[in-house]
Formats: structure tokens, sequence, C-alpha cells
């Protein structure tokens, strides 16, 4: 967090659209080095253009490689060597009218019966992802294990490679799949894992038990079965836990730790899972010991500690286990953390000449206070060149989730050192429903959008605007998603507190978000259910005291209201009911809509416009 003395630039928006974008692909076959990924925007393109490199495990120059394919294991190639695996989307479904109707070729009508007829920022067209295997030879014909099946491995929308795995003996397949569809899928969560014998031809679900999420796949070194699991089904926050499948009976490794598990990692060994989890604040490397059926305790340890974010778990090297990290100040690097000497080591160092030319922000914890006796981690961002002498606006940033860590990491749109940067001290709390302190905080959130989480937010601003520092007379507060409903419903409670508003795909009218939003698993577990179940009091809550669109005769402040038009998880209507309502109230406001986006803004073009519009929406009023 240190500033140079000839540091005099700052952070702009041009300059964090220049930065290079790390992603570790692995480890080398020969154990010798790390190969990875760096993607570098172009804004003049509109579009990222990549590069590859080797690095030394143990640290040294990179090296740009034009293939990777022969660098690294191939995942995908059955241990015996024998067969590949694949995936593709294949037509199971017919809802295109020209697919009905033959004779009707240039029709463009879609006709459902049921829900998941959209998801994230596209529409169902009755084809899905299919899993495949072939033999390991030219022009192979591939077999799909799904075949005839309207469901989808990898997972959509965001599922991969990681969705499918093979068995150590080469004769299953171990795949991800939520075997639900329309309506059913829409308001579940239980995906469970399938193996697929290749010589049988049969399938059998390996999870059926449990009802909600099963996930990520592995086999232990020994040969142990290994996954993420989450119990309640329509519940997306739930407690994630590692669960090993030894000998027949399923272990739950973290049931007695207090936390949910991100992503892990088996130990060369099979003696240990390494796994990253939020904590405090940051995100963390933790071990958990496998006894397997011995007396010996299961035991959960954090293994590294600072402020800063423990990301991808790449692999190992000897006693290093290689991984990526992020700080508020710095975009993901790869690093070494050594286990044994409790060190860590730089490898990539794919932005240091950018940010060595800058005066970089400083962040500090504070620890508020809560209305209910809490005591609530807020980070403090501060601009670079900080004077406590001076007064400088502030910002309230609500995170999204509602359910998400608020750690160290580096986002590329909601960038606290960049806000710092033009000015701003920013003011972050670990509200409730966030993950690292506890699952009770985290799930205190359910059923509870307007209440304690919006004392938090003001409990936090008001805390931070008694320093000196803080012009009290320019407090605004921005966020995105749920963050972008905690502006909405600010906007009717925060008796003036605040001089401007920014909300970034927000949701507006808890009613025609439950009417249009694609799982619909989200809302009854959040809100309680429908807003027709007049008899359902948790629900009619909802609805009526926690309902932004309720309180907009209370709305008196500018505010910026941004929309993604592909956004079907917060659909256009949120945004343009809000904006319509803020017009016809008179109040100052602006409307900036992203037809190609969804949920997030991904285009470098339309990420400048964003932030342009953003800083200019500040500067105008705050």
């Amino acid at each position: 967090m240190g500033i140079t003395a000839s540091a005099q630039e700052v952070l702009t928006p041009e300059t964090l659209w220049k930065l290079g974008r790390v992603t570790a692909m692995g480890i080398s076959k020969d154990g010798k080095s790390i190969v990875y990924k760096v993607a570098t925007p172009s804004v003049a393109d509109n579009k990222s253009n990549s590069k590859f490199y080797t690095i030394p495990v143990n640290g040294g120059n990179p090296v740009e490689v034009k293939e990777t394919k022969d660098l690294l294991v191939d995942k995908n190639v059955s241990p015996n060597g024998l067969y590949i695996l694949s995936n593709q989307e294949v037509k199971t479904e017919n809802v295109l009218g020209k697919d009905i109707y033959s004779d009707l070729s240039k029709a463009d009508a879609q006709v459902y019966n049921g829900l998941d007829y959209r998801h994230w920022d596209t529409w169902n067209n009755g084809s899905h992802n299919h899993v495949f295997y072939a033999e390991n030879k030219d022009k192979a014909q591939a077999i799909d294990i799904m075949s005839n099946e309207p469901y989808d491995s990898p997972q959509k929308p965001f599922g991969g490679d990681e969705d499918y795995i093979w068995s150590p003996d080469s004769k299953s397949i171990i795949y991800v799949c939520k075997k639900k569809a329309g309506t059913a899928y829409a308001i579940s969560t239980n995906t469970d894992l399938y193996e697929y014998n290749i010589e049988t031809k049969t399938t059998k679900n390996l999870t059926e038990n449990n009802l909600g999420y099963d996930t990520n796949p592995v086999f232990s070194p020994t040969g142990n079965l290994t996954w993420l699991q989450m119990k309640r089904d329509g519940y997306e926050a739930d407690k994630n836990d590692i669960i090993v499948r030894f000998k027949g009976i399923d272990m739950n490794l973290t049931a007695n730790w207090d936390g949910s598990v991100d992503n892990f990692l088996w130990s060369t060994d099979g003696k240990k899972v390494y796994f990253t989890a939020a904590v405090d604040g940051a995100k963390h490397l933790f071990e958990v010991n496998f006894p397997g059926l011995t007396k010996i305790a299961v035991t959960v340890k954090q293994i590294t500690s600072g402020d800063f974010d423990v990301n991808d778990l790449v692999g190992f090297s000897g006693d290093n286990i290689i991984v990526t990290r992020t700080d508020m100040n710095h975009a993901a690097e790869i690093y070494s953390y050594n286990c044994k000497k409790k060190t860590w080591t730089q490898l990539t160092k794919t932005n240091d000449e950018t940010y060595a030319k800058l005066a970089l922000p400083k962040y500090e914890r504070r620890y508020v206070t809560t209305t209910d006796g809490k005591k609530m981690l807020v980070w403090v961002i501060l601009p670079p060149n900080f004077d406590a002498t001076k007064k400088y606006p502030t910002l309230l940033y609500c995170q999204g989730g509602p359910q998400s860590p608020l750690t160290q990491s580096y986002s590329f749109r909601w960038n606290f050192s960049l806000m710092a940067s033009q000015g701003y001290v920013v003011v972050a709390p670990n509200r409730r429903g966030m993950y690292g302190h506890g699952q009770a905080w985290n799930e205190q959130i359910s059923k509870d959008w307007g209440g304690q989480v919006m004392d938090d937010y003001l409990s936090a601003i008001d805390d931070v605007a008694k320093e000196s520092y803080v012009d009290k007379a320019r407090l605004g507060a921005v966020g995105a998603s749920y963050g972008g409903y905690s502006v909405f419903y600010l906007a009717g409670i925060h008796n003036n507190r605040f001089k401007t508003f920014i909300s970034h795909c927000g949701v507006f009218n808890l009613e025609s978000m439950y009417g249009t939003t694609e799982e619909v698993f989200f809302n009854n577990w959040d809100h309680g259910g429908a807003y027709w179940e007049k008899d359902n009091a948790v629900a009619q809550k909802t609805y009526t005291k926690f309902n932004p669109i309720k309180m907009v005769d209370k709305w008196n402040t500018p505010i910026l209201i941004i929309q993604g038009g592909k956004d079907y998880r917060v659909p256009i209507g949120q945004g343009q009911e809000a904006f319509q309502a803020a017009q016809l109230r008179g109040i100052k406001s602006r409307f900036m809509l992203f037809p190609e986006e969804n949920h997030w803004v991904l285009k470098p073009q339309n990420a400048l416009v964003w932030q342009r519009e953003f800083y200019k929406w500040l500067n105008e009023t705050l």
C-alpha cells in the first residue's frame, strides 16, 4: 500500500482498462513452469487480446508461447489415454416457430410451456449443453451421454469443463446436472452428480439424497470422489461444504467449521484438502486434514492472513502452493506460497510497471458497532496522497449479491482504487449477508432485505462521517444488483443524509421482479414466497415494507439509474420503472442503458462510457 516518492499519477478509467488480466491455466506436465494467459483490453477494437506465457515455478522471466495444449495435462483425456471428453450444444426441444412449423421458415416466434425460457442473458432456443466422449483418435465418433435429455451439462450460464471428469479407472464419467426442466428448473437449485458407465451405457445419480447444489467433482490422489455441497434446495447462498465419499460414506470435512468454501485442491499425498474462503473482509487459504475412518479429529486451519484475497488454486510445486492473489489496489497476479516457511513469492508482475507510476490509495479496517450491538467490519478507502486536514466527498458503497463477500477483490467496474483516485473517500461495510463473518451473519439478510442491513449501511456511513476529513454535506450512495436495490431503498429512508445516488441494475419493484426474473428460486427464498400469497406474512412484509417502489413519494435526491438491456436476472423494467418515477416526480435523474450488456458491462468501450458517466454524474451532483 506504500506510495513511492516520485509517483504523481493516479489511476484513471483509461489506465484501468489497459491493465493485463492474468489467468493461471495450470502447472506444466514436467512440473517446471506455470502456464498462464494475459488478456489485455483493446478499447479501439472493443475486445480483449490474449497472449500466453510460461514462467518457472520458482520465479524468473516469463516466456511467450503460441500454443499451450502440449504444455498442460489434458484433463479431458481418460487416465488410460483411450478416450476424450468434450461438450457441445444439442437441440432437444422445438421452441422456435420455424422448428415447430417447417413451412414457416421466416417466423421468429418462440413458444414455451414452462419457465426457464431465458437465463442470464440468452433465450432458450431448445438447445442444451451435453457431454460427449470419443475414442482418442482422429475422426472418432463422439457419443452423447445425455442423449435426448433436455438438461445442461456444463451448467448454464457459467459452467465449463470443470462440470465433468473421468473416474480414475477410466470406466465412467462424473458430471454435474440439474435434471429438471421448465418451471421445475427455475424454482430449484438441486444439481446432482451423475455417473455414466461407458461399458453399460447406464447413468446413476450419486447425490440423490441431497436437495441443494452438488458441484465441482474431483477425485483425490487416492481415488476418493470429492465435491462441494449445499444442503437446502432453493438457497443459492447456503453453506458450501467439502464432501469426500470414502468407502461408501460421505464425510463432510467442513461441517463443524463456521464458514463457506469457495474452491478446493487436494494435497499431492491425499492427506489434506486446501481451500479458500472469505474471513473478516479478505479471502484466505485454509487446510483441513482427511482422517479417513480413523479416530483422528477433522481440523480446519487458516494458513494465510493479511489484507489480500487468495483466489484461484493452481497446483503444488514441492512445499509451495501456486495461487492467484489480489488486493484493492492490484489486479490478479500469480503467487507462490511456501506452506512450511509461511512466505510469499510474487511470480508474475504483469502490471507492476503501471502501478509503479501511480500514487495509490490507502485502505483501512474500521469496526463499527451496529444498532443491534454487533461488531461490523467497514473498509475505508482513502484517496492517494490523503491529507487529513482536508474535507473529501464520500461514497457509501453498497455490495450486491446480496450474499457475497466484500473482500480484497479487484473489480474492473466497481473499483475502489479508482473511486478513491478520483478524490472520494469510499466507505464499504461488510453488512449483514456477507460471507466471512459466520453463517448466522450471512443468513440474516434473507427475508429481511430492508431491515437490519439498512441500519448497518447507515451505521457505517454515520460512523465514518464523524471524521473531520469527511464532508458531511457531500455524501453519496452507490451500488449494483442488491446494492442497486439498497440505493433505491435508501433513497426513501435516508433522511437527507445523501446528496446523490447511483443504482446499477438494481431491484426497484419486488412484484414485477418476481414476475420477470429467471431464477425464481432466488426470490422464493430471499423474499419468502410470491406476492399473491396473502396469508404469507413474511412475503407480504417483503412486498410492502421492503419494496422500494412503495417509498417513491419520499424521494428527493438526484439519482443515476443504469441498466443492461440483456439483464434477465434484474430485467430492464426495474430500471425503467425507477427512472420514470424519478422523472415524473421532478427529481434530477439520468438513465443509462446498455442494450447489449447483461447484469455486467463487459465490452471495453461500454465500460469506459460507464466509468465516464459515473464520475460525470458525481461531479455534477456531489
